[in-house]
């Protein structure tokens, strides 16, 4: 969840597109990224946009609206390691129609290309919700983890990792006991970044792209977030961070917006609409 999110498949199908979220408040989606900064996540809350202001997030290094991430980025780099732990929450479903939400952590994305990345999406259909785990090596296509039950309520850990030119993923629900570990190269990751992210994901056809509704999660929290940047390991805060808001468009509305980082600079909540 800033720079593209673009995913491909056949057809019409959802794609994860995890991949920088298209930035800014003035970009209508991060696919097409209509806007003020080429999809790059660098236009601040300074910038205002009509009657628009992209909140400001205290305590935050930098704030930033996304028209698909909210949460954290540490822009900075080489990234060898990133983590962090949350809740999977409860989606309010409506009775009709598809929203979905993607809840990851992952390494590039904010000002790059490339994106590795595992997490879980939560899929509203016709009423009914649906949760699955899976992993991505942007621009692969995003693979859903086959076997892997997830619920709501499941406290769920993800780690990315990178060594010798191998992006290795790891996620694990510690409610079930479940765990799953893959790896994968990406060419050119430039391990700019470390994200923490919730993301509406975009729907994909062989002709386009377009970003999903989200879906109400009502809210959600990372813990025991770190990464590992230029051989040194510490919180989010012990980097240059960015608090990301979600908004529909460039005269918003705000979709999704993060909380203040814990003293410690290991934790957030993130909250629907």
């Amino acid at each position: 969840m800033p720079k593209t999110l673009v995913k491909v498949t056949l057809l019409t199908v959802l794609v994860i597109l995890l991949v920088l979220p298209s930035v800014t408040v003035v970009l209508s989606s991060a696919a097409n990224k209509q806007s003020v900064s080429n999809s790059t996540n660098d236009t601040h809350n300074s910038k205002k946009h009509g009657s628009f202001t992209c909140p400001v997030i205290s305590g935050a290094d930098s704030s930033t609206c996304s028209t698909n991430w909210s949460g954290y980025a540490d822009n900075a780099g080489p990234v060898t390691n990133v983590s962090g732990s949350w809740t999977v929450p409860t989606l309010s479903c409506p009775s009709s129609g598809s929203t979905y939400v993607a809840i990851w952590v992952g390494i590039d994305g904010y000002s790059s290309s490339t994106v590795e990345q595992t997490g879980v999406l939560g899929q509203c259909s016709s009423g009914k919700a649906s949760y699955s785990a899976w992993y991505e090596f942007y621009p692969s296509a995003s693979v859903t983890i086959s076997g892997f039950s997830v619920s709501p309520g499941d406290n769920v850990t993800a780690n990315v990792s990178y060594s010798g030119g191998v992006f290795t993923t790891t996620i694990k629900d510690l409610t079930t006991g479940a765990t799953f570990s893959t790896t994968g190269t990406v060419s050119n990751a430039a391990r700019s970044s470390a994200e923490w992210i919730v993301e509406r994901p975009a729907l994909c056809s062989i002709f386009r792209c377009s970003l999903s509704t989200l879906s109400n999660f009502g809210s959600t929290s990372f813990t025991s977030a770190s990464a590992t940047i230029g051989g040194a390991t510490g919180s989010i805060s012990a980097f240059s961070d960015v608090a990301i808001t979600m908004v529909g468009s460039s005269s918003g509305p705000v979709l999704a917006e993060p909380s203040s980082l814990s003293t410690d600079g290991t934790s957030f909540s993130v909250a629907y609409g």
